[in-house]
């Protein structure tokens, strides 16, 4: 079982997905038991890593072969992965219990935890590749589920981002391994080693990661993502949010780790890129006005989070070991966050069918269950010791930073401490958005429906949701409270694979220095809600107060920039181009018809006489008609010479005629004279 151990999490999943749609066919029951049993099952099998080192290799598939391992991090997020699969499998129950096309759902969703654990559990960038490609494409389905017009049109923003990433992605790989010779993990960095650096090879690495970077929302990759998690359902989002984006994670890691580790130059553009998207991520967030849009623009604000981690990583190199840690702990903690969050926002989908801050204000007063969960995870997305588990690891994402500054000699130090402080105020601003959902939900009171929303304490969610939601959620305080006994243990394990030593001692999580900054961050958020949210974000209507999106509707990167240029600009630039081509041929034919090869043309006749006599005629008519203007007005000569020319002409060639008959008819006298006196001559 050791050997077929891998391979089963991978595929077995996706044959289940077969079984378990053929069943819900026949009984919808038995599908959603035989979904639960799967989503257990594999999360029992994925503990099983956790007890050493597996591996799988499968020579000849695809060509080159396909390699699964299973080490430290690797099993790692297997287990969140199936984690997350097991709990929202148990919340889909009822969430999906009045909706149509289950059957479709589950069946993509089974073969997505394959593709997704086959990412994870990848010893090679080929393997990665074949199971990313089918990860993106089964998830699509996720968004497209409820088959309303935002949700195709959302479905095919992520299809079009995945399948144009994933061919950057794959002409990376071409160059890689034609340069390289190998894409195993274990390979790659001493191939590179043995390499002279150059513009072909950055340009690969680029590429690679162009892919990788599209399903992690990393800017100006991540118009799909605030889109996306609205129109799916809660439970496609928390894995959307909290796996599929960290399976892009994955192949930034491995780049980061195994290609440019040292590299200043990669590492300095990704901490431009990092920075963008997690102040970006923020500030969207902070403006949204729709409960599951806003957790996705948080979603998009923690991977550059993350990736400012991965960015001071590389920039590190061998003493990376903080931001290492930092990195792979706030993945842990942002997928469960998120799991919790977005289960919270499903709840309160499934009573209302709405969304919007304005409907959904005042829901979860007196629903205690809920208002746990949903704290437990605002506090840990929020950072707020000692409760909250994100602070720990944002916390060593700050000390990573701090630890680069403090390096002797270093050139634009100033432009790092401005990282440093838009890392503090990017965390004010996820204070505050969790603050303006927190209080809306479980403080505010809906204007005209509050005791409506109260009738439904009590009967809001069944067992099975509230004990998925509540087994996610305590997970969170726990790894808030003991980060010493559940975090850094984590990290530790998970530090060779991102190719840093594992910190010897105790790490100081909260330390003066770490909860200063936590502090500044709370500060910073108090002072944004109350001064920006509460006047700015919110105005009177009806005597009331309701929230408005004060975002820009024209500043919107898909709709500005890439839908023009991607199906209108390049389309029609591509069919002038290739019109063009096309039509060379033809055009160059026509060219040498009317140059080398055109036929001679005979020359019109003149009007009046030849061309001679008209053509004297015409310029005789021009110095007449400019002495009669000045010399001759009083006497102007005539201006129709071209006649005179041509009679003249036509006289003189009759008299020419008449002279060559002449000449002619006595030539030929003299010529039969000769004749005869030459015949006589001869005779005698």
């Amino acid at each position: 079982i050791e050997m077929a151990l891998l391979p089963i999490l991978c595929f077995g999943p996706m044959a289940m997905a077969l079984v378990c749609y053929i069943a819900g066919r026949r009984s919808k029951a038995l599908r959603d038991a035989l979904v639960g049993i799967t989503g257990i099952a594999v999360f029992a099998l994925c503990l099983m890593l956790n007890t050493g080192e597996y591996a799988f290799e499968w020579e000849g598939f695809c060509a080159m072969g396909l390699r699964l391992r299973a080490d430290g991090f690797r099993a790692l997020y297997a287990c969140v992965a199936a984690f997350m699969w097991m709990m929202s499998g148990l919340f889909s129950r009822e969430y999906f219990a009045h909706y149509r096309n289950r059957n479709r759902y589950y069946f993509f969703n089974l073969m997505t935890l394959g593709a997704t654990l086959g990412v994870f559990l990848s010893d090679d960038l080929y393997t990665t590749f074949i199971f990313f490609e089918i990860m993106s494409l089964t998830s699509y389905v996720w968004v497209a589920q409820e088959e309303t017009a935002g949700a195709l049109r959302a479905a095919g923003t992520y299809l079009a981002v995945a399948v144009i990433g994933g061919l950057c992605t794959l002409m990376g790989l071409f160059m890689l391994y034609s340069r390289l010779g190998t894409l195993a993990f274990d390979g790659i960095r001493a191939a590179l080693a043995a390499q002279e650096p150059d513009g072909a090879l950055t340009v690969a690495v680029w590429l690679t990661l162009a892919g990788f970077a599209a399903k992690a929302g990393l800017f100006p990759l991540h118009i799909w993502l605030p889109k996306a998690h609205p129109v799916a359902p809660a439970p496609a989002s928390a894995l959307l949010s909290g796996i599929l984006t960290k399976s892009g994670v994955f192949g930034l890691i491995v780049i980061c780790s195994r290609m440019m580790p040292g590299n200043a130059a990669f590492g300095n553009a990704l901490l431009a890129l990092a920075t963008i998207t997690m102040l970006l991520g923020a500030l969207l967030a902070l403006f949204s006005v729709d409960l599951k849009r806003t957790l996705a623009c948080s979603s998009m604000s923690q991977i550059g989070f993350i990736a400012v981690g991965l960015a001071m990583m590389v920039l590190l190199g061998e003493e990376g070991s903080l931001a290492a840690y930092g990195a792979v702990l706030h993945m842990v903690n942002h997928s469960l966050i998120k799991l919790t969050l977005f289960m919270a926002a499903g709840v309160v989908f499934m009573n209302l069918h709405k969304l919007d801050l304005n409907d959904v204000r005042g829901f979860g007063r007196g629903k205690p269950l809920l208002h746990a969960a949903f704290l437990m995870g605002a506090l840990s997305l929020g950072c707020i010791p000692p409760l909250g588990s994100g602070y720990a690891s944002k916390s060593l994402l700050h000390e990573s930073i701090l630890e680069y500054l403090a390096l002797p000699g270093l050139a634009n130090a100033s432009a790092y401490r401005f990282v440093e402080v838009l890392f503090i105020i990017s965390g004010g601003l996820t204070v505050a958005y969790m603050t303006k959902l927190y209080v809306c939900l479980f403080w505010e009171k809906h204007p005209t429906r509050q005791a409506e929303y109260d009738a439904l304490n009590g009967r809001y969610m069944s067992r099975l949701t509230a004990c998925a939601l509540l087994g996610s959620a305590i997970l969170l305080p726990l790894m808030g409270a003991l980060p010493d006994i559940v975090m850094s243990p984590l990290a530790a394990r998970s530090a060779a694979f991102l190719g840093q030593e594992a910190i010897a001692g105790a790490i100081h999580y909260f330390s003066g220095e770490n909860l200063l900054g936590a502090l500044k961050s709370i500060l910073i958020g108090a002072a944004v809600y109350l001064c920006v949210v509460r006047p700015l974000m919110m105005r009177k209507a009806d005597g009331r107060r309701e929230y408005v999106n004060r975002w820009p509707q024209w500043l919107d990167l898909e709709n500005m920039l890439y839908r023009p240029v991607l199906l209108t600009i390049l389309p029609q630039a591509a069919t002038l181009i290739t019109r063009a081509i096309a039509e060379l041929p033809e055009q160059l034919i026509v060219l040498s018809s009317r140059t080398v090869f055109c036929k001679i043309r005979k020359r019109t006749p003149a009007p009046v006489g030849t061309r001679l006599t008209y053509a004297c005629g015409r310029i005789a008519d021009g110095i007449a008609m400019v002495l009669n203007a000045t010399l001759l007005r009083r006497r102007p000569l005539r201006q129709d010479y071209e006649y005179v020319l041509a009679d003249f002409w036509q006289s003189l060639s009759q008299v020419s005629r008449r002279v060559m008959g002449s000449v002619s008819f006595g030539l030929l006298l003299v010529c039969i004279g000769l004749y005869l006196t030459c015949a006589y001559l001869l005779s005698k």
